[in-house]
């Protein structure tokens, strides 16, 4: 992971996304790019050069005014990055949220996003926030959401909530990266729920093959019932005392997401701790 992007609107959990990607970068000698974009009501986004040829004359002045302010904004955060050591690029967009970060992505070939959320409650508080589910959804790298101010920045416990698809080995090397990064302990677990029960014997015994096959190092298998996958991974997590949440998400989009949703979706708007999440190849809309 040497590409990290941290797409910010200057808020106080923009804030808390670049201090622990500040964590991050100087321990694995990693770039970070700042990303703000000026929304604006249209489904693309360009690159912001101080031009705004493409707005109405009425607009002109305003939007200027907003680019200068959200320049010497972005400006400030990366300065202080650059004093911690960080190698710390900044990139400024205007249009769709969305569509900034996903031209981003792909442009700037990024190994990890970072984003800071309110979660559920306030998501729709901050304009990043409320983009936050459909970069879960779609993002072809691994996306950090950090929920609160960091306590610590260091992930030495990690819960790794699976299914056991096959589709998740990628993610192994992901999870492999951030244990060599931390030193971290990784606690797999797969949720029993009243729908989707399975005996204890024979899931810890396809758990430790799974694991095997990630190549995973220095974890521990466990299986924990709830009455649903969401509140299972949050209450198993909390129960061991994480630091981090990492699970894989099989995409769903359209129709089969209105249906059933995504479990790492709920999972994000409602934990407290920083979750990390990763599309498997395979759902890849």
């Amino acid at each position: 992971m040497k590409k990290i992007l941290v797409p910010t609107d200057f808020s106080e959990a923009g804030n808390w996304a670049v201090e622990v990607a500040a964590s991050i970068a100087k321990k694995m000698n990693a770039q970070v790019t700042l990303l703000h974009i000026v929304e604006q009501p249209t489904s693309e986004s360009f690159n912001v050069e101080g031009q705004v040829d493409n707005l109405d004359w009425e607009d002109k002045l305003f939007t200027f005014k907003l680019i200068e302010k959200s320049k010497a904004q972005i400006a400030k955060v990366a300065e202080s990055l650059a004093r911690q050591g960080v190698n710390v690029k900044t990139l400024l967009r205007m249009g769709n949220p969305f569509h900034g970060m996903q031209t981003t992505i792909t442009d700037h070939r990024v190994d990890l996003i970072i984003m800071g959320t309110f979660g559920h409650s306030k998501l729709e508080e901050i304009i990043i926030g409320s983009h936050t589910e459909k970069v879960v959804r779609h993002s072809k790298c691994p996306v950090l959401t950090v929920h609160q101010k960091p306590v610590i920045n260091d992930f030495k416990k990690i819960v790794y909530a699976t299914s056991m698809n096959e589709g998740e080995k990628d993610f192994g090397q992901v999870l492999r990266e951030m244990q060599e990064i931390f030193g971290s302990e990784i606690h797999v677990v797969r949720i029993n729920t009243p729908m989707n029960f399975k005996s204890d014997a024979e899931v810890i015994k396809l758990m430790d093959a799974f694991a095997k096959r990630l190549r995973l190092k220095n974890y521990v298998t466990h299986v924990f019932s709830d009455y649903s996958e969401e509140e299972g991974i949050l209450h198993f997590a909390n129960s061991v005392g994480a630091d981090l949440i990492a699970m894989a998400t099989h995409g769903r989009t359209g129709f089969a997401h209105v249906l059933v949703g995504s479990i790492a979706e709920d999972v994000v708007d409602h934990a407290s701790k920083p979750v990390l999440t990763y599309v498997t190849r395979n759902s890849y809309q």
